[in-house]
């Protein structure tokens, strides 16, 4: 979630009954469909997404539990898979965005790295430049522990994505690093993971919204 705030066990229940609600509308969407494309089908569809979503972000962080089902986004579908029947190998392709909110939490942070290492010359850069502390705090931590920890660091998380690609050969030592992402093909894609900010609280509000009003 975007604040720090745990949410409470009703607005978890809430969320819930949302998703409800949403299954029951896109289920009758469907009944009463009038064609492939019928638009009320997608509405529903994204209305589902989004509830489903919110659900699953407010049980992760008041229970540290998640759903067993994901809704992708028809955006986001992948074109035909045309890479290897039986990859010998593979890339994983990783893309995550934050906000710098708290530079001054950012910079205290990589001036401690800095202390730690007794690297009085990096802290001496690192004073007031956002851009120097991020190169100490990206030069000490796994992407993968900033992202489990990036609000200790000022930062808030964008979207991101994940594409595993396969591939006959590993390329040849050194060939990408210069541009890591030029060769990606969706085409060679297995499968893909993406968290966006798309489904965010005020469509869970509007759906709330309509549920209080089939209560009333």
């Amino acid at each position: 979630m975007s604040d720090a705030a745990q949410p409470t066990a009703a607005e978890v229940r809430a969320a819930a009954e949302a998703v409800k609600v949403a299954l029951d509308r896109h289920l009758a969407a469907v009944e009463h469909r009038t064609g492939e494309d019928d638009p009320a089908v997608s509405e529903a569809f994204n209305a589902l997404a989004v509830a489903a979503e919110v659900y699953d972000e407010r049980l992760y962080h008041r229970y540290d539990e998640v759903t067993p089902f994901e809704i992708p986004d028809p955006d986001d579908s992948l074109p035909p898979y045309n890479g290897p029947e039986e990859p010998n190998a593979l890339s994983v392709l990783i893309r995550r965005d934050y906000a710098v909110v708290e530079p001054q939490r950012l910079l205290a942070q990589a001036q401690r790295i800095a202390d730690a290492e007794g690297d009085t010359g990096t802290g001496g850069v690192v004073g007031g430049s956002v851009h120097a502390a991020l190169g100490v705090l990206f030069g000490e931590y796994e992407p993968d522990e900033i992202a489990s920890r990036h609000k200790e660091f000022g930062l808030e998380e964008g979207d991101s994505t994940l594409w595993v690609s396969a591939a006959d050969d590993l390329p040849e030592p050194g060939e990408w690093l210069a541009a890591p992402f030029d060769q990606a093909d969706p085409q060679q894609v297995v499968c893909r993971f993406d968290v966006s900010a798309v489904f965010d609280e005020d469509d869970l509000d509007a759906a709330l919204d309509d549920l209080e009003e089939q209560d009333a």
